[in-house]
């Protein structure tokens, strides 16, 4: 018993032994992209031998990762590279033509948010009717119906036809009814992107909380920020292949690169320091994410310095680092507040605890 809650108290610990959740093996998926598009029985019988002819576009190539249980896992890559795709696959929503997938309990897809959703009936028929699609029983869907429209901030448009719904309202509707699933596996595919800046945040307290409760989440994304503030790891799309796997400072570089180049070589950097994370505080020291026209905000780094910088400037400003630890090179100084009516000298205001 006591072992149990020493690994529930470190997360590392507990990852490192745990079982995979989600384990794919040399996964391979490609579409058919025909030469000719048949729209009417005449077009057919006039070309028809046309349709014989297609490109074929390989979405996925022999993609081998595990996942391990309580793993907040992220996927990033570019446009194109095959990210949405490996998560239908996992879903089951497409077929693969090679290769294994293992998922080990119960699995919960936040991809296509609200399917099934019929336009001509109300908010609340759309929840019960949704939530008992996403295996909830009739009872459980009414007894989690409050909980899902205050969640999504709907109290006063209830009755209203989902027609009359703005897409945002829609795909609000639809996130607040996926959460209330009790799945082992969870499947986010660019979900933070909807609702304002309020639902967004409820959004990330939600994620945060299914990361205290362990669940395994694999999470598409083109927010880096998102991908340090949550993942434990994460892996590297490129063309349907895998071109990176490890830890989300990592990761994200990767990605970096891919989109805009080895930016150290392009500009002459010498490594010596870097920013590691970044976000915005109020005055008071408290970490927000969203704030009104004209707030005062402080922007905070988190930096890592090498011990061998050349840059004098750079080496006056490690010299100011916090000794908290005798760990090896790079250090790490942070957070670095910076207020933001300075941020046009980019001068920091120095380092703090």
């Amino acid at each position: 018993m006591a072992s149990t809650a020493l690994d529930t108290a470190d997360p590392a610990r507990r990852l490192s032994s745990a079982a995979p959740a989600v384990s794919v093996r040399g996964l391979s998926k490609s579409f058919r992209l025909p030469h000719q598009q048949y729209n009417t029985l005449k077009e057919r019988a006039l070309h028809p031998f046309a349709a014989r002819t297609y490109d074929e576009l390989h979405a996925l190539r022999g993609v081998d990762f595990d996942v391990k249980s309580g793993e907040f896992f992220g996927i990033v890559g570019r446009n194109g590279s095959g990210k949405s795709t490996l998560l239908k696959c996992l879903a089951g929503i497409y077929s693969v033509d090679s290769g294994d997938i293992d998922v080990r309990g119960r699995l919960s897809p936040f991809i296509e948010l609200g399917v099934g959703f019929n336009p001509e009936l109300t908010a609340r028929d759309n929840v019960i009717i949704n939530a008992i699609m996403l295996g909830l029983t009739r009872r459980e869907a009414r007894e989690r119906f409050d909980a899902i429209i205050e969640f999504a901030g709907l109290e006063e448009f209830v009755d209203l036809k989902l027609k009359n719904y703005s897409s945002g309202m829609s795909v609000r509707l639809g996130f607040s009814v996926a959460v209330q699933m009790d799945a082992d596996v969870v499947l986010v595919d660019e979900v933070l992107a909807v609702g304002d800046a309020a639902f967004q945040r409820k959004c990330f307290e939600e994620f945060d909380r299914m990361k205290a409760e362990s669940r395994t989440i694999l999470f598409v994304t083109h927010d880096m920020g998102s991908v340090e503030r949550f993942c434990d790891r994460g892996l590297v799309l490129e063309r349907g292949e895998i071109v990176d796997v490890g830890p989300p400072d990592h990761i994200t570089r990767t990605y970096s690169e891919l989109n805009y180049g080895d930016l150290g070589d392009d500009r002459g950097a010498t490594g010596a320091a870097r920013i590691s994370m970044a976000w915005c505080e109020s005055p008071a020291g408290e970490r927000i994410v969203s704030s009104q026209q004209g707030e005062e905000l402080v922007a905070a780094f988190e930096v890592e310095f090498e011990d061998d910088v050349d840059d004098p400037g750079l080496r006056a400003f490690s010299a100011t680092t916090p000794a908290t630890s005798s760990s090896p090179p790079p250090r790490r100084c942070g957070p670095i507040r910076q207020d933001a009516s300075r941020r046009a000298s980019g001068s920091p205001s120095g380092c703090v605890s």
